[in-house]
């Protein structure tokens, strides 16, 4: 196959050799008996490094959001999320279609916060009964569609403290956690420590094959497995997907602060062609969008093809920009070719 530098999402990371040889290597029982010693070795990891009671491996943070809502919210209940949240545009409406939970979505702000005082707006009157029951909030950190900023620790902590007195469940989309307290300077822990529960990525920067982890406390998390394998979750020998998790926790978390700078300098060399645009802010983490001057002429799908053929995969956005995402398989030859390619297609 032609090789490809693939901007699209850090999700097309391939694992080390390091995972590889874990994997092969990996000591294996039952996980649905509770049996599989690299499973639990990565969930008590994972909830070690969040700060939490516990852990539950999931096939992926879709399915990690899932179970959050559905170990909170009954039928008919309501959860509050950003109109840009990941869990609103991007998860099949899941939490409707299989817990029929209402989704209540609030503007994102341009950094991808929710406003608390939008929070406390949203809450229905539980004592009316022609209203749903507001029972949890989720906020994304990082924010994917707002441009993959890291929301900071006092943004996080006036959340939850708000939840609390509001009674709401404080649900963390943490997909990108580690992305944001690298760029923070912080350990993960102190951007959660108001939060109920939280799903995180081990697929993206940190480079594992598959999975995600939700951490919460133990009651939750039993809830959770009891769910999980409603959903078709429980899997068998899973040792052998935890132990390439368990690499990524252990040496790929300090590395995302190297994606963070090729990002910088992608945008950096963006900046320096007049037919581009940066947009939200970029670069922010491993995230840089741009637009193309209309007067160019050239739309985004003739800009993708005119890329693959030189060698570069790239993806747009719904609103027509093109989102470029670093990863562990993004070096700098690679940030040389997108930006030697994007010069000779734009001029």
């Amino acid at each position: 196959m032609q090789k490809y530098f693939d901007f699209r999402s850090d999700t097309v990371t391939h694992p080390t050799d390091e995972m590889r040889a874990a994997m092969a290597a990996a000591e294996v029982g039952d996980d649905v008996y509770g049996e599989d010693p690299t499973v639990i070795k990565l969930e008590e990891k994972a909830a070690r490094m969040l700060g939490k009671e516990a852990g539950l491996l999931v096939s992926s943070g879709t399915m990690g959001n899932l179970v959050a809502v559905l170990a909170v919210c009954g039928r008919g209940d309501e959860v509050i999320m950003g109109k840009a949240g990941h869990t609103f545009l991007h998860e099949a409406g899941g939490v409707s279609a299989l817990g029929g939970v209402v989704i209540h979505t609030i503007p994102n702000q341009t950094d991808g916060s929710l406003a608390v005082e939008d929070v406390e707006s949203a809450m229905r009157n539980p004592s009316d009964f022609h209203e749903p029951i507001s029972r949890m909030v989720i906020v994304e950190n990082t924010q994917n569609a707002c441009g993959g900023k890291a929301l900071d620790a006092g943004y996080m902590r006036s959340v939850g403290l708000k939840a609390k007195e509001l009674g709401l469940y404080f649900q963390v989309d943490g997909a990108r956690i580690f992305n944001a307290a690298v760029a923070l300077k912080i350990p993960a822990a102190e951007l959660v420590d108001t939060a109920d529960s939280i799903t995180f990525c081990l697929s993206k920067g940190l480079c594992a094959p598959v999975g995600s982890v939700l951490c919460g406390s133990k009651a939750f998390i039993a809830r959770g497995r009891r769910i999980r394998k409603m959903l078709g979750g429980g899997m068998r020998q899973a040792g052998i997907i935890a132990a390439a998790g368990v690499v990524a926790l252990e040496s790929m978390v300090e590395r995302l602060a190297e994606d963070h700078l090729r990002a910088a300098r992608l945008a950096e060399g963006l900046a320096k062609i007049p037919a581009v645009q940066l947009t939200k802010g970029s670069p922010n983490t491993n995230m840089v969008f741009f637009k193309l001057d209309p007067d160019l002429g050239l739309a985004n799908n003739q800009l993708i093809n005119e890329m693959k053929t030189r060698g570069v995969l790239i993806n747009d956005t719904s609103d027509g920009e093109i989102r470029l995402v670093t990863h562990h398989d993004i070096g700098d030859p690679a940030i040389e070719r997108f930006l030697r390619a994007l010069r000779e297609v734009v001029g």
